[in-house]
């Protein structure tokens, strides 16, 4: 299934494949476990789980309350991290999180975007992956850029690096070190 997984997000990155899901789009099938065990030839790093899908919001606290109070979800405090800019609060669904990203001062990149959307909106989509440096490292032989030059510790203590959306059909993904 991770090999299915990271051929999807390849081709999504390399071809722009997610800005035009309104086309048909036959699903690949997973190969039998034997084969998916053994990983792609050559493979030196696996495509994990979907881990969290950002939102950046104008007022933190009302979003907070929205998905706590409203929806009935388990929702974390608030908690800044100056590093990145950003004050995030990550609601738990169960089988993955959504992360609500506030900026945290004027120069975050979350201030930029709420400038561009008013009311707020999906921000980023987070990936696992087993190696991080390794798919760095495979990720810039492929000609996938992303926005620094290397990992930075992120919202769950793990190394993360976020891959440039024109190279990935529009999105920014983030990946994150299982």
């Amino acid at each position: 299934m991770a090999q299915v997984l990271r051929a999807a997000v390849a081709a999504a990155c390399a071809g722009g494949l997610l800005s035009r899901l309104q086309a048909p789009v036959a699903m690949a099938r997973a190969p039998p476990a034997s084969q998916a065990s053994r990983g792609v030839a050559g493979a030196v790093w696996a495509l994990g789980r979907l881990n969290h899908v950002a939102i950046a919001v104008p007022d933190l606290e009302k979003a907070r309350a929205f998905y706590r109070d409203v929806l009935g979800a388990r929702v974390s405090e608030v908690s800044p991290l100056p590093e990145h800019g950003v004050s995030v609060v990550f609601v738990d669904l169960g089988n993955t999180k959504m992360e609500l990203l506030h900026p945290l001062g004027s120069d975050s990149p979350i201030a930029g975007f709420l400038q561009k959307n008013k009311a707020g909106g999906m921000h980023h989509v987070c990936l696992e992956v087993d190696d991080i440096k390794a798919a760095v490292r495979d990720l810039k032989e492929k000609k996938i850029r992303s926005l620094s030059d290397e990992a930075k510790i992120g919202a769950h203590g793990k190394p993360v690096i976020f891959l440039h959306p024109k190279d990935c059909g529009g999105v920014l993904v983030e990946l994150e070190q299982a």
